[in-house]
């Protein structure tokens, strides 16, 4: 095998939650070589070893199969939803998909995990995520610095609640450039929120 690189693949948000079709699993599999890695992550992507000459193709490829593909590495991980059993209205499926193509794949100082989940329910455990939404009824709360690893774990703060639909991206995606912006090295995003401070982040996507 020559020279490879990671790419990140997943399914897109739908109802039921994270679900391949054979035809995508089969798709995967024809378009890597025999001797790839292909492994399963905690935050619903896979990551597959494809060869770097060969990306774009590949891409294209597996995209044509309704797979998501998204940069591996030190980004924002493609959103980590709920299986929406409230239903897709109810739970805001299109408000997820919107958001997903809004978020996945920037690049940040260390990998961002972002929650979705339609109702209070939290069944996609938002709160230990670095930064996560909460539909409520009509509108959203955001949550920030969920820390699920280590044996401190610590959930995720409320930033603000309340938000409109049409705010939501807007806040979402500051509290992400801002990050960018503000981070010290490879600060986790835990770490940055505690340093930062809530009442700081709130005037930053106020």
């Amino acid at each position: 095998m020559g020279e490879t690189v990671k790419i990140a693949v997943n399914p897109q948000v739908q109802v039921g939650g994270s679900l391949f079709t054979p035809v995508q699993l089969a798709k995967i599999g024809s378009v890597v070589e025999s001797a790839a890695k292909i492994e399963m992550t905690p935050f619903k992507q896979l990551y597959v070893e494809v060869p770097s000459d060969q990306i774009e193709s590949i891409k294209e490829e597996l995209e044509r199969s309704g797979l998501e593909v998204h940069p591996a590495g030190f980004v924002t991980k493609s959103l980590i939803a709920c299986n929406f059993c409230k239903g897709a209205e109810e739970a805001g499926l299109e408000t997820a998909r919107t958001l997903q193509q809004a978020i996945a794949g920037i690049e940040t100082p260390t990998p961002l995990k972002i929650g979705y989940a339609g109702c209070a329910l939290g069944t996609s455990e938002p709160l230990l995520k670095d930064i996560s939404v909460v539909k409520m009824r009509n509108s959203f709360d955001v949550y920030v610095g969920g820390e699920p690893k280590g044996i401190t774990p610590s959930l995720a703060k409320l930033l603000i609640a309340g938000l409109p639909e049409a705010r939501l991206i807007p806040v979402i995606t500051t509290l992400i450039d801002f990050y960018k912006e503000k981070a010290k090295g490879k600060e986790k995003f835990s770490k940055f929120v505690n340093r930062i401070t809530l009442e700081e982040l709130v005037r930053i996507v106020g």
